[in-house]
């Protein structure tokens, strides 16, 4: 197996309690966050300036940030259940999952970390699947499993947990939408325990994070970041599912359906993905076949943390009302605001970095953007 990077970073404990507390504040996400460690130079810097930046996205008052108290507290929580947060380059770090231009600052992963950097093929599908979904997601896992593969799906009912279950003994990977400590769903405590021996879980929620339902596609962004590719075994229209093909093909990862009756309504995704161009799949031969090209390639790790998004906050305030006045609560691409404002990207990206700190932004997929 290929698909090998050097995992040569390590973080002082420092660095990893002023990185959690910046990623722990209100209102930053992984692209924030990449962006202010970029702009300032280090997580610490970033955290003295959230207030004033806030204040000037039109926060009546910051939001809350996390002190080193909490930061320091969660990560003993963490130790005590065998969780370690680690950043991207780390051990432990999925490395397909690191390339990405928003991985999780900080992810807390647990279980076997050499599993965890090993070339992962994720399998996802209906959580009320039928039979023969069942069987064929079962078959083709095992399969993947046996040819070396790594199987990541999302521990859910369904199609999820037949792919986990038979790959206990070669590995698999478990992405929670929750805490570590808050799996969902519940009953599957238990395979989560048995799967950690040879294979592994992560999580970029802190720990007592009870996931909610807009978790789940923030945790598919991790399922089809982490994999060289995902199969989709049985999908309704508008599932979870199809989210995670979608973001994956954003990515740039392999994107494989398996067909289903037109008769069946969990098929009608499946099918409509394949009409779209996802690779059609009837065995593990067909996504070996496909990824191995990819794997023989080496992978890098892209330049870190935002350097190629540049801020500048040297903005009067008639540009800011500018571009403000094109948002609204219909999402709008990064693109137009340059285009129709007339003004530079970095100009245009503070912005939303302001707004977005004074919980006024929301991010969507394909870097699409709206007032809340």
């Amino acid at each position: 197996m290929h698909d090998r990077t050097s995992q040569t970073r390590h973080l002082t404990d420092a660095e990893r309690i002023d990185r959690l507390r910046l990623i722990r504040s209100d209102n930053v996400g992984p692209r924030t966050f990449n962006s202010l460690i970029s702009h300032f130079g280090n997580a610490r810097a970033a955290l003295e300036q959230l207030p004033d930046l806030a204040r000037r996205g039109g926060a009546a008052r910051s939001g809350r940030i996390c002190s080193e108290a909490e930061a320091r507290a969660e990560i003993a929580a963490s130790d005590k259940i065998g969780v370690s947060l680690v950043a991207p380059g780390e051990a432990g770090y999925p490395p397909r999952l690191a390339a990405l231009d928003d991985p999780p600052p900080l992810l807390g992963v647990r279980g076997n970390l050499e599993t965890l950097i090993r070339p992962m093929i994720a399998i996802v599908g209906s959580r009320n699947a039928s039979g023969a979904g069942l069987k064929f997601a079962g078959k083709l896992a095992r399969d993947l499993g046996d040819a070396g593969f790594v199987v990541i799906s999302g521990l859910a009912r369904g199609i999820d947990q037949a792919a986990h279950r038979v790959t206990i003994d070669s590995g698999t990977v478990a992405v929670l939408a929750g805490g570590h400590d808050r799996i969902y769903p519940p009953e599957h405590g238990d395979l989560l325990s048995a799967l950690l021996e040879q294979g592994g879980a992560i999580s970029e929620m802190p720990l007592g994070h009870v996931p909610r339902a807009r978790d789940f596609p923030r945790r598919n962004r991790l399922i089809s970041g982490a994999s060289l590719g995902v199969v989709v075994i049985e999908a309704a229209h508008r599932s979870g599912s199809l989210i995670t093909a979608r973001m994956a093909a954003e990515q740039g990862r392999e994107v494989f359906a398996v067909p289903g009756s037109p008769l069946d309504p969990r098929a009608a995704g499946t099918n409509d993905l394949i009409k779209q161009g996802a690779a059609l799949v009837t065995d593990a031969s067909d996504v070996i076949n496909a990824v191995q090209p990819i794997m023989e390639r080496p992978l890098v790790l892209a330049a870190r943390e935002g350097s190629d998004e540049p801020l500048d906050f040297d903005t009067d305030p008639g540009e800011r009302e500018r571009i403000v006045a094109l948002l609204g609560p219909s999402p709008v691409s990064l693109d137009d605001l340059i285009r129709i404002s007339g003004l530079s990207a970095a100009l245009v990206r503070t912005v939303l970095l302001e707004l977005e700190l004074a919980g006024r932004l929301e991010r969507h997929g394909g870097g699409l953007v709206s007032l809340i």
